[in-house]
This record gives C-alpha cells, sequence and structure tokens, in this order.
C-alpha cells in the first residue's frame, strides 16, 4: 500500500468533488533558472486563426491554426498541445512554432483547453473516456486534423504531434492510439500513455512514477492499436531536476514505445553534449526509431534557446517556457526534416 500524501485541501478537491479536472498540473514554480531568464527573442509569432466549425467535437476544445501563404505543393503538418494554465495563442508566441512554420513552410495546429472542462486548462490526459479513439478529447484533435487535411494541401504522410506536460500525456494518447496517422512524436516533460486512470492516480505517477514493467506499458499500446503495422518515431524530453513530473515517467516512456515494437531494452546509443545527453534506438535498419533527450539542471518546463535578461514573465504560460541548451521546436524541425532547402536543415 503506497504511502502518497496528499494536503487535505487537495484531498478534498480531487476525492469529494465530482470535478475531477480540478488537477493541478504542474503544482509547482520551474525550478531549474533563475525567475528572470524564462522570455523567449523569437521572431515575432505569426497570427493564429481560430476555427470555429472543423466537425464533431467530443472534447469541446478550440482550434487555431497558421498556414503560411504561397506554400506550393503538399506541406508538413505539426500539431501542438501546451501545458495547464496555458492557451494556445501564448504558447506559441513563447515557443515560436508559427514563425518557424512560416520560415520553413509548414502547417501548425493548436488544439486549446477550455475553462469549462478544466478550470486549470489542463488536458484531461487521466480520464480513459476523454482519451479513447474518436471519443473525448482525442477524438476532438482528431477532428481538427481530418479538417486540416481537407481543406490545406497537407501532406499525409509528414503529419506530427508535441506536447508539454499534460500536453505531452496527451500527446502519447495521441501516438498510442493512432499510429497510423503520425510519422512522430515528442513527449515533453510528460507522462506514458495510460499512465494514470483517475485524478488520485495521476498525482501519484506524476510524483513517483510507475512501478508497471516494461512489458505492461506495451500492452497499454498494442491494446488501442492491435492491428498497427508501424509506430511513429518518438522524441522524449525531460529535465532530470523535474519536481512536476517525476523523471521515471520519462524512462517508463522508453520502456513503453521499445516494448510496444518489441524492441529489447537496451541503454541505447548515447551522445553527450553541453548540458545533456542524447539516447537513441534504432530498428534493424539502422533508422532511429526511439530518442530520449535529458537535460543536466533543467526543470519542468519547454525548453527553448533565446531569451531576454531581466524581465519577468508575461504570463503563466512564459513561467513554463525555459531556456536550455537546446530548443526544443528547433531541434524537432531539423529531426522531422521541417526545414527548407533555402534554410538548411
Amino acid at each position: 500500500m503506497m504511502n502518497f500524501k496528499v494536503p487535505s485541501r487537495l484531498r478534498r478537491l480531487l476525492v469529494d468533488s465530482v470535478e475531477l479536472p480540478q488537477l493541478k498540473f504542474p503544482m509547482t514554480q520551474p525550478l531549474s533558472q533563475p525567475s528572470r531568464r524564462r522570455v523567449s527573442t523569437r521572431p515575432a509569432p505569426q497570427q493564429l486563426t481560430e476555427v470555429l466549425w472543423f466537425g464533431r467535437n467530443p472534447g469541446n476544445l478550440r482550434m487555431l491554426e497558421y498556414v503560411p501563404p504561397g506554400v506550393k505543393g503538399p506541406m508538413p503538418l505539426v500539431v501542438v498541445l501546451h501545458g495547464c494554465h496555458q492557451n494556445a495563442e501564448d504558447f506559441d508566441g513563447a515557443s515560436g512554432w508559427t514563425a518557424l512554420a512560416r520560415k520553413h513552410g509548414f502547417a501548425v495546429l493548436y488544439a486549446e483547453q477550455k475553462a469549462s472542462n478544466n478550470p486549470n486548462l489542463c488536458f484531461n490526459w487521466f480520464r480513459p473516456s476523454l482519451v479513447t479513439r474518436d471519443r473525448g478529447e482525442l477524438g476532438s484533435i482528431r477532428e481538427m486534423i481530418d479538417f486540416s487535411r481537407r481543406l490545406h494541401a497537407i501532406d499525409d504522410g509528414r503529419i506530427f504531434v508535441m506536447g508539454l506536460s499534460a500536453g505531452g500525456a496527451l500527446a502519447a494518447a495521441l501516438l498510442a492510439t493512432y499510429p497510423e496517422l503520425f510519422a512522430a512524436g515528442a513527449i515533453i516533460g510528460g507522462l506514458p500513455f495510460g499512465a494514470a486512470r483517475d485524478a488520485m492516480s495521476a498525482l501519484d505517477v506524476m510524483k513517483r512514477g510507475s512501478t508497471r514493467p516494461a512489458e505492461k506499458w506495451g500492452e497499454l499500446v498494442r491494446e488501442v492499436s492491435p492491428e498497427a503495422t508501424r509506430y511513429p518515431v518518438v522524441s522524449i524530453w525531460h529535465g532530470d531536476e523535474d519536481e512536476v513530473v517525476s523523471f521515471a515517467n520519462a524512462e517508463a516512456s522508453v520502456a513503453q514505445w521499445l516494448a510496444a515494437r518489441e524492441r529489447p531494452r537496451t541503454k541505447g546509443r548515447l551522445r553527450l553534449f553541453e548540458g545533456g545527453e542524447r539516447r537513441e534506438w534504432r530498428d534493424s535498419y539502422g533508422h532511429t526509431i526511439l530518442e530520449l533527450i535529458t537535460l543536466n539542471g533543467f526543470g519542468h518546463g519547454l525548453p527553448v534557446s533565446a531569451v531576454v535578461e531581466g524581465r519577468e514573465p508575461a504570463n503563466d504560460t512564459e513561467r513554463y517556457i525555459l531556456p536550455a541548451v537546446l530548443s526544443a521546436p528547433e531541434e524537432l524541425v531539423k529531426g522531422w526534416k521541417l526545414a527548407s532547402p533555402k534554410q538548411g536543415a
């Protein structure tokens, strides 16, 4: 029996109330960098456009998009999922995704949580009914992607998803449930698919991780996608000083995707860089199928490279956009081969 202690006020919120979305995630302040070094200096983001009707919306989410002008031929699509206490516009301004999209010629789609679903604007990754194929929040995002594919010249073989924190946990659910839809995805400061089934278990796994065996993690993916013939390439990012979501969850995500692919649990190919390490796992043909980027001294948030000295975060979103030795959006653009030839890879 676990000895996980929950403050009485939070216990009443999670147990006595039927409003399970009251779960607060993240629950602490970022710990890795001084508070005066957290604002991105990326090029000004392009304006996001809200799509008011995109089809069924069983999860009651907002859809916002950016499609760069003048792109000829099918273009890639990147789906971006924010964390708790965040929104699409602020997240985009701090992360620079639409600026990268305009520069390199790919479309960006944001799914945004509503306060009516979760007062803390968390995606409800811990509620099984909302992360089931074609239902709940997963169903809404699938409808958004299909709408974009119909309306714009989207390359069906180059659809990607990236999520931070609660958005990272939802990204894991999308990758597990729709492996045929995505070429690759990134789970940043998130959790493996199926890590929790309610708010109480979510709190525990966030803080402690899970002792579930690797094969059990893999079974969770195979159970929801029994006919999958391939799986997306998965990139996992986590700070080794993350006190909101335990680093054990990154290790569990690695175990999950290796087991889903029925690959042996090895240490992977290690590459060190200043401020962290990258481990890669490859298939029998030498293609990278999984990577884990560990950032030393990094807390909970989206790693970006450029910051302004001496300025406080402008909003809740920017509090979890943190300076790092690597920028996740920029590295993903390179890793997913989104960089246009004229700009270089």
